[in-house]
């Protein structure tokens, strides 16, 4: 059985990947559930800015606010114990310049209690990445579909299918392992590429929708867990209907509050 006492940091999982241990990754965004999953063993909390879809019902993530995101890092960090929590780096806080990427970045980690921020993209902010590890803070990066560049890309659709586009995220990988990343979402793309990626990198991948080969794997929890409006992306499997017992739940405390059945009547007192 593994051992699963040990705070997890970003070394360990360069470390899992050199032994071949998969890596766990699941989103939160409360104490609660933070909490769950800790103690269920999972490796690595991230912090999404997915919580722009799924607690604050967006369409998009590029509403979610730098505060947001500090809040919610804070619920989650007082709950995980063992996991590396990871946080999400919002749309137009580590794009404008260098100077204000690491003051954000340190707000989730001073405030939020992170202990690694997450950037979407490359080539646009890899000074950014380069000098956030040069002062301390861990970087994890994230290439194929980027949430953030939805309006760019049309749409939430796979990535690098073309070869010439294959081969830029190929090299996209390399710039931010040698800028001091420690590790790489790839998000939908085919899994052959993502299989060359991995292969090409000391660092780990984490994938989500991009096939087996990746060193590890990410999904959001409640897509896991059934939780989530509108269906969730084919990829995803889910390992719970929470969503349907949460109903039924809700429907049966609606009924015993209607009929007089909660709460039920105090038991009459005894006569001495």
């Amino acid at each position: 059985m593994p051992e699963i006492a040990k705070r997890m940091r970003a070394p360990d999982l360069i470390e899992k990947k050199r032994r071949g241990e998969k890596i766990v990754v699941l989103t939160a965004y409360d104490f609660t559930m933070a909490r769950i999953l800790d103690a269920a063993g999972v490796d690595v909390l991230l912090v999404g800015d997915s919580l722009g879809n799924v607690i604050l019902g967006f369409d998009t993530t590029l509403p979610v606010t730098l505060d947001a995101m500090v809040h919610h890092s804070a619920a989650v960090s007082r709950g995980a114990e063992r996991a590396l929590v990871v946080a999400d780096m919002p749309f137009l806080t580590f794009q404008v310049n260098v100077e204000e990427t690491v003051r954000n970045a340190g707000r989730l980690m001073q405030e939020g209690g992170a202990a690694a921020v997450k950037l979407e993209g490359c080539r646009a902010v890899i000074d950014a990445v380069r000098r956030l590890v040069e002062i301390g803070i861990p970087v994890m990066g994230h290439l194929g579909l980027l949430p953030q560049s939805v309006h760019q890309l049309g749409g939430f659709r796979q990535q690098a299918t073309r070869e010439e586009d294959a081969a830029r995220l190929v090299e996209d990988a390399l710039a931010l392992e040698a800028a001091g990343a420690f590790s790489i979402v790839l998000e939908s793309i085919p899994a052959a590429v993502a299989r060359e990626v991995t292969a090409a990198l000391r660092i780990p991948t984490i994938g989500i929708g991009a096939g087996p080969h990746c060193d590890g794997q990410v999904l959001v929890c409640y897509d896991m867990l059934g939780l989530s409006r509108g269906g969730a992306p084919p990829f995803v499997r889910k390992y719970a209907e929470l969503g349907e017992a949460v109903a039924s739940a809700a429907k049966e405390f609606a009924a015993d509050v209607r009929e007089g059945r909660f709460p039920a009547s105090a038991p009459a007192k005894e006569k001495k």
